[in-house]
């Protein structure tokens, strides 16, 4: 594989970078990337690691999994880029300093084409993007979430309509089914398929190797955000390597000793049905957050999960789901205004993982 500087070579494991956009006071924005080459023919597995510059453990993750040894019993090739937003990590922040939104909404949607000329993070997101759309067979996503969140995994909605048929989007959908379950965390739904593209969550690193590409690809949310968390760090490796045996890889007999089983050390879902992610319940009612809940916490509609006070303790308001389902995540600080969420959770979904990409949205 020739991707950025490096040229991979069987049996090797080989470090370079990948240029992504020259800078106005001299010299490139570069990403480290790392590429593992087996001595056998197999698949191309991608990953991106660091997409929002504060998500530490997405960026060890990646780094951990290209150990020096990889490509000793590997068919196939790996190529790892783990920091995806250098300018991001520079400032540990979540946006890079070339935009104040979110970087991991620019790469491209050929079904939305655009008359504004494209800025520089989309620039940079495009050509990453036209490197692992030539090569990939699949693609892991590395990221983590708030604090506090426990580890799990997102699987996006694949989308049919002019770009592929129906039953083309049902077989990309077992792929991305078994590329789910062999990570090993619990996997969330995305949003329905209006409330996606509305977010244009189509643009994030996996939706659009996923819905423009075609490539099978998950977004990994590792636990908290900002430092590298040990025990989710050994659980994502595993989860990698999971991957790579059940793409046929890598041997299972060849899964380095120290590399654990995938899903261990991660709590499993607290309930049996499919759920789907939401950011709910919101409150109606400024104030200080108390939260009833904690994250794994299973819940059912109705149940109250959180009390707003005034800052003298005053109790003023109390705020309930309207969801089957169970905690994720909950807010981070203290101070709510009218409409801010409260919790990120996992909903019971009841939505198609196959959907047509003009489908109405579920109401929440």
């Amino acid at each position: 594989m020739h991707v950025g500087s490096v040229e991979s070579e069987p049996g090797a494991v080989v470090s370079g970078w990948f240029e992504a956009t020259d800078l106005p006071t001299g010299g490139t924005e570069r990403l480290p990337l790392v590429v593992a080459e087996g001595e056998s023919a197999g698949p191309t597995l991608w990953l991106t690691g660091g997409v929002h510059g504060d998500e530490a453990t997405g960026v060890a993750v990646a780094q951990d999994a290209m150990r020096a040894d990889l490509a000793a019993n590997l068919s196939g090739t790996v190529a790892c880029v783990p920091v995806v937003n250098p300018a991001g990590l520079r400032r540990n922040a979540r946006q890079s300093y070339y935009g104040d939104d979110d970087p991991n909404r620019y790469f491209p949607d050929p079904d939305s084409p655009s008359s504004r000329p494209p800025g520089v993070q989309e620039r940079i997101d495009e050509r990453l993007y036209e490197a692992f759309a030539a090569s990939a067979d699949a693609l892991l996503d590395l990221h983590t979430a708030q604090i506090g969140s426990m580890p799990f995994l997102i699987r996006d909605r694949v989308l049919y309509g002019e770009r592929r048929s129906e039953s083309e989007a049902e077989e990309l959908s077992a792929e991305l089914d078994r590329l789910a379950d062999a990570y090993g965390f619990p996997t969330l739904t995305e949003y329905p398929a209006a409330e996606y593209v509305e977010q244009a969550l189509q643009r994030s690193t996996a939706g659009a190797a996923l819905n423009a590409a075609g490539i099978p690809a998950v977004t990994v949310e590792l636990g908290g955000h900002s430092v590298v968390e040990e025990e989710v760090r050994a659980a994502g490796v595993a989860g990698v390597y999971g991957v790579l045996v059940e793409l046929g890889m890598l041997d299972s007999a060849d899964v380095p000793e120290d590399v654990g089983d995938p899903g261990v050390g991660v709590p499993d879902a607290p309930v049996d049905y499919p759920v789907r992610r939401a950011v709910h319940p919101r409150t109606e009612t400024a104030g200080l957050v108390r939260h009833r809940v904690e994250p794994g916490d299973a819940v059912e509609s109705g149940d109250t999960v959180a009390d707003v006070v005034t800052p003298q303790g005053e109790r003023v308001d109390t705020v309930e789901t309207g969801h089957d389902g169970y905690v994720v995540a909950r807010r981070e600080g203290l101070v709510a205004y009218e409409g801010d969420p409260v919790l990120s959770m996992a909903v019971r979904d009841d939505g198609d993982a196959v959907v047509p990409r003009d489908a109405n949205a579920e109401s929440e």
